[in-house]
């Protein structure tokens, strides 16, 4: 099988070329990406050397570089990764979510169906979305894979619209797709503007900890290991034309999750009990903010036997000790244009 992965030097997308390229030798593996601010070739130097890896660097909104490269390499799957994907941004520039998220995924849409006609025998594209196109939840209640569509921001709002455009060429053109949604991810590689890794930053240099509101939000956190493993069981065995929710099963109150997190630099960086708690500082709420988000992935562990392996305890501590022993690599993404937009961000 040759496997368009595309997006695979970001966060999530790196961890899923790691998996696919270790666990199938036999797959040939090409990884496509802009190289954006989030994208690095960094996070994969462990595997650039096997044979069965490939890297493009090409740009989604391409259209005619899409054609061309998917009748070059005759790709039998896509999974699509690309994105744009951190809410702040959306909210400074929703015209840039628009083209990567919308009209990036309907290129490869076009793309696969020019190379595939209509001959689906074997083939796959499948496209990885987010639970924010949920909406948000109250108190109570989970999303499940039927929940209605209900986006709150410009990033929300540009993959649910990927999402539908996904289905209506299953719909409209019988292309064999799947989709999935997931949770919050954390782990290695996470550039550092998502909360743990910029908090973790953030505390090793005593730098300020900006809490949006009162903290009092609630996310449902995934190891991203986990997730590049149900990635895994979803292209393998998932139905065709189905959507899987993807989650953790750890919800957790924002206050409460970098509380944890102060406890645990505080021990591994040898500081007094409390002293990174001090550096928390409230700020303004983020326009449209979603109060909670909870998936119920039942549907994916009952009809594919897919759980999450870590609890957000353990996850955490082994996040924290992998941004502390990569320092270097954390010192290099935090430089030059991530400044620059931080300052923009966050003053």
């Amino acid at each position: 099988m040759h496997l368009l992965i595309t997006g695979g030097a970001g966060f999530i997308g790196s961890h899923v070329i790691r998996h696919f390229v270790t666990t199938y030798p036999d797959y040939t593996i090409t990884n496509l990406d802009k190289l954006t601010y989030a994208g690095n070739l960094e996070n994969l130097r462990d595997v650039e050397g096997h044979p069965n890896y490939r890297f493009v660097k090409s740009d989604i909104t391409d259209s005619a570089a899409m054609l061309v490269l998917f009748e070059k390499e005759r790709f039998d799957g896509v999974i699509h990764l690309a994105a744009e994907s951190h809410v702040d941004r959306s909210i400074a520039s929703p015209t840039e979510f628009v083209m990567t998220n919308v009209l990036g995924t309907v290129n490869l849409l076009n793309a696969a169906r020019a190379l595939w006609k209509e001959d689906f025998n074997g083939k796959l594209f499948y496209h990885v979305s987010t639970d924010e196109v949920y909406g948000a939840l109250g108190k109570e209640g989970v999303f499940t894979e039927t929940t209605s569509y209900d986006p709150h921001s410009p990033y929300s709002a540009s993959k649910a619209s990927s999402d539908h455009f996904v289905r209506a060429y299953h719909d409209t053109y019988g292309m064999p797709v799947v989709i999935s949604n997931c949770s919050n991810n954390y782990g290695p590689y996470q550039f550092p503007e998502k909360l743990i890794p910029l908090f973790i930053n953030n505390i090793r240099n005593n730098k300020p900890l900006p809490v949006y509101g009162r903290g009092e939000n609630v996310r449902d956190w995934l190891w991203v290991v986990d997730h590049a493993q149900a990635i895994d069981v979803i292209c393998h065995k998932g139905r065709r034309g189905e959507t899987y929710n993807i989650g953790g099963r750890n919800e957790w109150k924002n206050i409460d999750l970098i509380r944890l997190l102060c406890r645990i630099m505080d021990r591994k960086l040898q500081r007094q009990e409390g002293e990174s708690e001090s550096l928390i500082e409230y700020v303004t709420d983020r326009a449209g903010h979603d109060f909670r988000y909870a998936i119920d992935s039942s549907k994916l562990q009952k009809e594919l036997g897919w759980i999450p392996s870590l609890q957000f305890e353990e996850g955490l501590e082994k996040t924290v000790d992998w941004y502390l022993a990569n320092q270097e690599w954390l010192d290099n993404v935090t430089s030059g244009v991530y400044k620059s937009y931080y300052r923009k961000m966050y003053g």
